[in-house]
């Protein structure tokens, strides 16, 4: 199997590095990823500068890696369409360091890789280690089940205009609960700007903040990955409101307005 592998942590992350050592022992692994780290860039793309690519020897056997100045949506657009000789047969972004649960998906830049690949046609799942932010985190049992699981997956097949956004609780493979279907839970952030000044009297804001989480329900992303179950949720593009589409129609499309309903 050819795969792309990319990321938003940077081509040299631990994450990023324990993935592709694993597939690489049983695939042909491509690696394009960003020179630096680009997390929480959501599906931005390099318009007013040039994209610089470089070739990288990533000390692997069957692996060619490059790494790009770009955001990962960047990474994985030029690969397919401008890098590449081969059309990979699918696109694994990660292994992210911590969780891409509930709104998260939003501002993710491994999300956003994994889209930019179902975009340009190709089956693509992104993938999280929940705690990897952790400096010492093990992203080894994530790796050893996605180079398990990722065949029976393909072989199954990936619902159009979808992705799959996986994200693997920081625990071993005998640690593990079992693998749950599920939709995305409520995972917000209480926003706080920390105001500061730096050395020439400057001042600029830094932002943190907590997690503010409720799990909605018990098949929720935030819920299950708390049993040490790996949550698999099918993210689609299509951001369509079509529940809307019926029960607001009549009062989206206002009578009286200065243009005609069609």
């Amino acid at each position: 199997m050819k795969i792309l592998v990319s990321n938003d942590d940077g081509i040299h992350a631990t994450g990023i590095r324990t993935l592709v050592e694993s597939l690489a022992m049983d695939h042909e692994v491509y690696v394009s990823a960003p020179d630096r780290e680009r997390s929480a860039t959501g599906h931005a793309l390099t318009l007013h500068k040039p994209i610089r690519v470089d070739e990288i020897d990533f000390g692997l056997p069957n692996v060619t890696a490059y790494s790009v100045s770009g955001t990962p949506s960047d990474c994985v657009k030029i690969a397919l369409n401008a890098v590449l000789d081969i059309r990979p047969d699918v696109v694994v972004s990660g292994i992210n360091h911590g969780p891409n649960l509930g709104a998260d998906v939003l501002y993710s830049g491994t999300v956003s890789a994994a889209l930019e690949g179902m975009i340009n046609g190709v089956p693509s799942i992104a993938v999280s280690l929940v705690n990897g932010y952790e400096k010492m985190a093990d992203f080894g049992p994530g790796a050893t089940f996605i180079r398990e699981y990722l065949p029976k997956l393909l072989a199954a097949g990936i619902p159009e205009r979808t992705i799959l956004n996986v994200n693997i609780p920081a625990v071993g493979l005998s640690d593990m609960s079992g693998i749950r279907v599920t939709d995305l839970g409520t995972r917000i952030y209480q926003d706080s700007f920390e105001k500061r000044m730096d050395p020439r009297g400057n001042v600029y804001y830094w932002l943190a903040g907590e997690i503010v989480e409720t799990s909605d329900g018990p098949t929720t992303d935030v819920k299950v990955i708390r049993d040490n179950l790996v949550s698999i949720t099918p993210v689609t593009s299509d951001m369509t409101n079509y529940a809307a589409l019926e029960t607001h129609k009549p009062l989206l499309e206002v009578t009286g307005s200065i243009l005609p309903v069609k």
